[in-house]
């Protein structure tokens, strides 16, 4: 990945565009099946989740996921609830800045990881809700995948009104 304020400014566009009108467990198994049905159509191996702070609401892992998965899943999670912002815009920032994430705010990397795959999920009028993840592809594959996924949603709930 080269680091660059470009992509920062893409990644904050993102995240304007995919505030969604709610979000509640059945909106968590319908993206969650959306990202399913794009990840198998790739024949990619990865694990998906979506969570709130300390709550799974949807996870899968797909053939050639594996445990690791699921740890890079929490971490990066953990970056998105801390932080607000999707988890490879912090990872761009700090490469940015020529930090780490442990050097720049004391927090151990072995819990944190600000690497891409975890996106916010926000409702308007609300804020921060959720996260969605992917593992198991090269950091900007995870986000994109994530990303790919949430429009094609927030585009199933435009065409539902």
């Amino acid at each position: 990945m080269t680091a660059s304020k470009e992509l920062l400014e893409q990644i904050a566009r993102e995240e304007q565009e995919l505030v969604l009108p709610h979000f509640d467990e059945r909106d968590a198994w319908h993206l969650g099946s959306i990202l399913v049905e794009l990840a198998q159509a790739r024949s990619v191996p990865v694990a998906i989740d979506i969570r709130r702070p300390g709550q799974i609401l949807f996870h899968v892992a797909l053939p050639g996921a594996t445990p690791d998965n699921d740890e890079w899943i929490r971490r990066k999670s953990n970056v998105v609830f801390r932080f607000g912002k999707a988890s490879l815009s912090v990872g761009i920032a700090l490469a940015l800045a020529g930090t780490t994430i442990q050097d720049k705010y004391y927090v151990n990397p072995l819990e944190f990881s600000p690497h891409g795959g975890a996106f916010p999920i926000r409702v308007a009028g609300t804020g921060l809700v959720a996260c969605a993840t992917v593992s198991g592809l090269p950091q900007e594959e995870d986000h994109a995948l994530v990303v790919q996924g949430l429009h094609q949603y927030k585009t199933s709930l435009d065409k539902s009104i």
